[in-house]
């Protein structure tokens, strides 16, 4: 039983066994040591947190590989003539296998979902990159189901070359293809936007908000258009790959495109009328404008349509060929505009100090004087009201920011004028039914007497 089993296993190769899974085992033990007493107190230093979720998924399963790696180390040293030893050998080759592609594969995911944490964090949402991140993780998960099935059925010894044959002959540059476009894509929506930000010239006049509204247009629209490209020269190289003609497809895209050109004149002004709003910066994304009667937030442009968000929440696409006049309320600086009215009886010197004062106070308050360029002062005594005299007040804050100053203004000048007795009046109305109205202090006529 025991030379049918073990065979002619001397005491030489069982020690030898022995000692290859003890020298793993302590390896497992040292790189666990070092792993968590130096590499970890080292990666502590670095800004971003990739290395620690690196360290903290990669961790584990790098020991558990080491052990098994001794395990079937020492088993490759026994005779392999026996089944026990040959179906241990390949089980240990299957389950070493898995292991390594699924550590492959957590660390993929790792630094997948790392990427994705930094993009959203730094609202670096230009181009598809983050659709393509969502991709590339579906490929990755089946690619890695892939090589398990084929690595198991190998081990195992069937027949995988109907299977890998194809993939021998065009796969390796396919996929080499896909990896290099996914590469550059992701590059390209990280390379560009910085580009921008550092070529950008910048206006004595923009603010740092101004700069990065414009870089932040400007970026979405060369990455949108860069990653485009790539992707249909990357399906042309792969078309190219499986041996298919792309001439016809090519010179059916021309015929298609002629015939497209002369029935969309209005796709082609609008990509004209876009790259020039682009070109001569006449608004950015996080702008508020007036554009074909309709006003919100620029959420997105491009070269085809204008995206806006009202205050309802409404979401309206605007083409840019439809745009004959922008009216852009938070382009460098943003203004405050108001009128106050005040009582016909109110001395109108004072009023205006208080005003003055009011708007000089809310400048030099801590809460508001970053955002206020300008204090809030009274600017002409604007028109004669039907109830009162109308005093225009002016000052420019920082963009977007001209509602909320205006709000606060309001405030305070109600308080002040309450506290000052200044009236601030409402519709009054004096009906005479044609008599004379009595003298003051006289008694009124009475019929009759």
């Amino acid at each position: 039983m025991w030379e049918q089993t073990f065979g002619d296993l001397t005491l030489r190769q069982i020690i030898v066994a022995i000692v290859l899974v003890v020298v793993f085992f302590g390896l497992a033990w040292l790189m666990r040591f070092v792993l968590i007493k130096f590499v970890k107190k080292y990666i502590q230093r670095t800004k971003h947190n990739l290395d620690n979720a690196i360290l903290a998924v990669m961790q584990k399963p790098l020991v558990a590989i080491v052990i098994l790696l001794g395990l079937y180390l020492a088993v490759l040293t026994l005779p392999q003539e026996f089944d026990v030893w040959s179906y241990s050998l390949k089980g240990l080759a299957t389950v070493l296998t898995l292991l390594g592609i699924f550590t492959a594969v957590a660390l993929l995911d790792t630094i997948i979902r790392w990427y994705r944490r930094k993009v959203f964090a730094e609202n670096n949402t230009v181009g598809f990159s983050t659709r393509l991140i969502g991709f590339c993780w579906i490929i990755m998960i089946l690619v890695a189901i892939w090589l398990a099935v084929m690595s198991g059925l190998s081990i195992w010894g069937m027949d995988i070359n109907k299977a890998t044959s194809w993939l021998g002959d065009y796969g390796w540059r396919i996929a080499l293809i896909i990896g290099f476009a996914v590469l550059t894509i992701i590059g390209v929506g990280e390379i560009i936007p910085r580009l921008v930000v550092r070529t950008l010239s910048r206006r004595p006049e923009e603010t740092e908000y101004e700069v990065k509204k414009r870089s932040t247009t400007l970026s979405r629209v060369l990455v949108s258009t860069s990653q485009v490209f790539i992707v249909f020269i990357a399906i042309f190289m792969i078309l190219s790959e499986l041996e298919i003609d792309i001439a016809p497809i090519l010179a059916g895209a021309g015929v298609v495109g002629i015939a497209i050109g002369f029935g969309a004149q209005g796709l082609v002004r609008d990509l004209v009328a876009g790259f020039f709003i682009i070109i001569e910066n006449q608004y950015r994304v996080g702008d508020v404008v007036r554009i074909a009667d309709v006003g919100g937030i620029v959420e997105s442009i491009n070269l085809r349509r204008t995206v806006l968000r009202d205050l309802d929440g409404i979401v309206h696409i605007v083409p840019n060929g439809e745009i004959r006049v922008a009216n852009n309320y938070t382009k460098e600086l943003s203004r405050i505009n108001l009128n106050v009215s005040v009582s016909y009886n109110d001395d109108l010197d004072h009023v205006i100090k208080v005003i003055n004062k009011v708007g000089e106070e809310l400048a030099q308050d801590p809460a508001w004087k970053d955002v206020i360029i300008k204090a809030p002062q009274a600017l002409r005594v604007d028109n004669f009201g039907d109830s009162g005299i109308e005093i225009k007040i002016t000052g420019d804050t920082q963009p977007m920011r001209q509602w909320e100053i205006a709000g606060q203004l309001r405030l305070r000048l109600k308080k002040a004028f309450d506290k000052e007795g200044i009236e601030i009046p409402w519709p009054h109305t004096k009906v005479y039914f044609g008599n004379a109205p009595p003298a003051p202090g006289s008694a009124p006529k009475v019929k009759g007497k």
